[in-house]
Order: structure tokens, then sequence, then C-alpha cells
């Protein structure tokens, strides 16, 4: 759905040039929701409105939906546009406007009638949870709700991709939960291919098929979340699943790149007779699987064995310090 291909950006200032995208190629399929991670001034904004043209990219292509955009100007540019929502960090909202009238001032701007306009506004409020609050004003709404309403403004010409810059940044983490859960379910309803940027682990574990680490304007690592995970040396995983300080010989990292029913670690204990120690790390669901890393110390003469049999079975198994 999103196919973007050898982008570079520079900004060129006063006494100095900023390479804000450095060779990035970035590929999300239909349906899914793709999260690009990474700090502030990392080109993780610049990327995103590369892929609407807000922001043309120096070198480089980019397709939505099987349409070459850097290939179009005007009028064809603005209609491309229009198959491509916008959820920006601190709302956007029109103050003088009410709820209604600002999820329908894309519409009331493309010429739809007011009967039409009126009708899809009903629709749009009902679908992100807000039909009672079509009269209030932005000034009336808590945090959440004003992001409700710009979600819904930018599903308004029924896009096939959603933009997501920062969207859940200024809210708090209950609050950031319930955008998640709207956007995880406006995806599965809708049919929506979603590309989120956010400087926050949680949101990538909580609502992301896919994700990509980003820095100084390029891609460290990209692809399916689980894939990552399952990884050696991930650096997703040790973001998402930090562990202590670890040292000793007997340690190892032993990542779960997938759920497993079975105890895995008691049926060490019984099956090799070895002492298992788990010092830190953690198991939680992400895309739908129970996965995570732990920090283990393992000691016993079948030691080997014991970490033969992880593997067989599916974990990732580190020796710490190789």
């Amino acid at each position: 759905m999103i196919d973007a291909v050898g982008l570079h950006k520079v900004y060129r200032l006063k006494k100095s040039r900023v390479a804000a995208l450095r060779g990035v190629d970035l590929r999300v399929e239909p349906g899914e929701i793709f999260g690009v991670v990474g700090q502030s001034g990392a080109g993780k904004s610049t990327l995103l409105r590369s892929v609407n043209l807000l922001e043309r990219p120096d070198t480089g292509t980019v397709t939505v939906d099987g349409e070459e955009l850097t290939a179009l100007r005007g009028a064809r540019l603005r209609a491309a546009r229009r198959g491509i929502g916008m959820v920006h960090q601190h709302f956007a909202l029109l103050s003088s406007r009410t709820v209604a009238g600002n999820v329908g001032f894309p519409l009331e701007v493309s010429g739809v009638g007011r009967a039409e306009r009126r009708a899809r506004v009903g629709e749009l409020l009902e679908l992100v949870g807000l039909a009672d609050k079509a009269r209030a004003y932005p000034s009336q709404l808590s945090g959440g709700q004003k992001q409700r309403v710009g979600i819904a403004r930018a599903l308004a010409s029924r896009p096939k991709v959603l933009l997501s810059d920062e969207a859940t940044s200024a809210l708090d983490p209950a609050t950031t939960d319930s955008i998640l859960s709207l956007l995880r379910r406006l995806r599965d309803e809708l049919g929506l291919t979603i590309l989120l940027i956010t400087h926050e682990m949680d949101v990538i574990k909580k609502i992301c098929d896919s994700a990509a680490i980003m820095e100084d304007g390029a891609f460290l690592e990209s692809g399916r979340v689980l894939d990552l995970i399952g990884t050696p040396g991930s650096l997703l995983a040790r973001s998402l699943f930090p562990l202590p300080e670890l040292g000793g010989s007997d340690t190892v990292v032993v990542t779960y790149p997938r759920s497993f029913d079975m105890p895995v670690m008691s049926e060490l204990t019984r099956r090799f007779d070895v002492d298992v120690n788990i010092l830190g790390g953690g198991v939680e669901q992400v895309a739908g699987q129970s996965v995570g890393r732990l920090g283990v110390a393992i000691r016993g003469d079948r030691r080997a064995e014991a970490l033969s049999y992880l593997s067989t079975s599916g974990l990732l198994v580190e020796e710490v310090g190789k």
C-alpha cells in the first residue's frame, strides 16, 4: 500500500545542511499498522510528511496504493492526497467550529453538499464514539475527545491510508490506550493501512504489526515486530524488553518470539536437573502473541543440554557477552 524507495531529504540552513532522510526504504503492506519509532530529530516527521508529499524528497520515489505520488503535481497530487488521512499530534482543530463543523470541514472544502456532509459527519462521530458531542466546541472537550475528532476528520474523505503524527504523545496513559484501541478497531472495520510515528515503545508494543527504529535520518532495523523480536541482537527486542545489566559466565538472554503453552523454565529443572535463576525481563502481549525477553542464569552439569533444549523449542538463546 505504501512503498517508498531511496528517500533523501536535506534541509539547507544559513550556515549548515541537515540530512533529515538518508536513503530510507519503507514498505507498508495493505491493512498493516506500521510504526516508526525514534527520538526527536531522527527524521520521523519528515518521513511521514514525505509519504503524502507535504515534504517533497530531494531524491527517491513514494508510491501509495499503486500511484507514484512523486511523479504528480498540482491538481493530480491534491486528488491523490484525498486518499490519505492525517492525524496530528496537537489535534489542529478549529476553535470557532463545533465538533461537527471540524469533522465536516474537509468535505466542505471539497464541495460536498450539505445533506451528504451532514450524513457523513454523523456516521463518523458515531464511529469514534462522539455522536453526543456534535454541537460541542473543542474547548469543551478532553484531550482524548479532541483526538477522536481529529481521527474522524481524517477519515472524512474515506481514505485508504491513515498517517498518525505522534497522535498519543500529548495524552495520559489511559487515554493513549483508548486511542490505540480505536485505531486498531478502525483498521479492522474499515480496512485501513496505518503508518504512525512515535517515540514511545509502548505504542509499538500495543498496536503495531511491523516497525522500524529510526536514527539520524535512517532505519537501523525494520520488519515484522515478531520477526524482529526473534532476531539475534535485535534493537527492537532490547528496547521493548530492557534488561538489567547482566554478567556471569552462566547467564543467557532468552527471547520468547511467540506464545508458549508449556512452562519452559520449570521444565528445565525437571528434565535436566539444572538451577534456573531469572534475573530480570518480562513477557507481554505483542501483536497478539505472548512474547518477551528474560535474563537467566542457568547452572548445572547439563547446562549445555538445557540450552540446546531451549533453542530446539523455538526460543532464541544468546550468551551474555557474545
